[in-house]
């Protein structure tokens, strides 16, 4: 296949690795207009792929199989269709990040549109890039059937497996999310390890307990002690990691919060629920990004 991938951060790269190891054509795509990127990444039993690809080609991209979007979720909506326009209107773009709602404005895309969930882990060390767990990506249909799904699935789960076709992958989307609406807003809070949540067993129930509410309104039901039972066992599985929101916050960059706790809100409303503990969490975490901000905002002026 010819794979464009747009956003080539730690997961980015792991994809461009394993796609090209696999034989296909591929290249990323970066905000910064270069003809080419460098990929550096290393498995943690000590395998290395270390390659320059083209990146940016126009006429790549216009005969691409495949648009692969690895972006923030805030990310997605501009640039994805920006990519469009080029892309041919045949050829499927697949979104992996975390959150829920960029699909919503991506409404005038020609292009099918599948929706992917990942539990592969990868992080910057220095300038490479640790792919430091293998994991299981779900994908499926945004919104409407896809036929050559399944000959996708087969083509990714090649690459980088184990990937899985589900005609409906909301249910999956939805347990993502619930993960994220935990460790996400928490660890940034706290400024601490997955591992570390551990010590609030109070106030992870409580976000379970909202979030399980919400799924069930959605047509996913599932119990808040079988939702708490089976995050807490992720805490425990990346009780090392830090969390990208966390990360995104000691940086001083914009976080996923609008798509993780604030679309869980969103839905709330919709359904007349109430959701206190994770309204407070988004409140918190928006009042962090505001409040630097504030403090980058007279420095921005004065160089101008």
């Amino acid at each position: 296949m010819k794979i464009t991938l747009l956003g080539c951060g730690a997961l980015g790269q792991v994809w461009l690795s394993a796609l090209h190891q696999q034989g296909h054509e591929v290249q990323g795509w970066l905000r910064e207009r270069q003809p080419c990127c460098h990929v550096d990444v290393r498995k943690k039993e000590g395998a290395v792929f270390s390659h320059t690809l083209t990146a940016n080609d126009a006429d790549f991209l216009a005969s691409s199989d495949l648009l692969l979007v690895t972006l923030k979720a805030w990310q997605v909506a501009s640039a994805v269709n920006r990519l469009a326009t080029t892309l041919p209107p045949s050829s499927p773009i697949l979104l992996i990040h975390n959150g829920m709602n960029p699909v919503d404005e991506l409404h005038n895309v020609p292009q099918p549109l599948l929706l992917g969930v990942t539990t592969h882990a990868a992080r910057h060390d220095d300038d490479a890039i640790v792919h430091v767990a293998s994991g299981i990506t779900h994908i499926g249909p945004a919104k409407h059937p896809y036929r050559n799904g399944h000959n996708l699935t087969a083509i990714l789960h090649q690459a980088l497996p184990e990937v899985i076709w589900h005609e409906n992958i909301y249910p999956a989307a939805w347990s993502k999310l619930a993960v994220n609406c935990v460790i996400n807003p928490l660890t940034a809070l706290k400024g601490c390890r997955n591992g570390d949540l551990r010590h609030y067993p109070g106030e992870v129930a409580a976000i379970c307990q909202e979030v399980a509410a919400v799924m069930a309104c959605e047509g996913i039901p599932v119990s808040a002690e079988n939702l708490l039972a089976d995050i807490n066992k992720i805490i425990a599985s990346t009780a090392e990691n830090i969390s990208s929101m966390l990360q995104d916050i000691r940086m001083q960059r914009r976080t996923e919060i609008d798509y993780i706790s604030g679309f869980l809100l969103k839905r709330a409303q919709a359904h007349g629920l109430a959701v206190p503990v994770n309204s407070h969490l988004y409140a918190q975490v928006k009042y962090k990004e505001k409040t630097y901000e504030r403090i980058r905002t007279p420095l921005s002026r004065t160089r101008q």
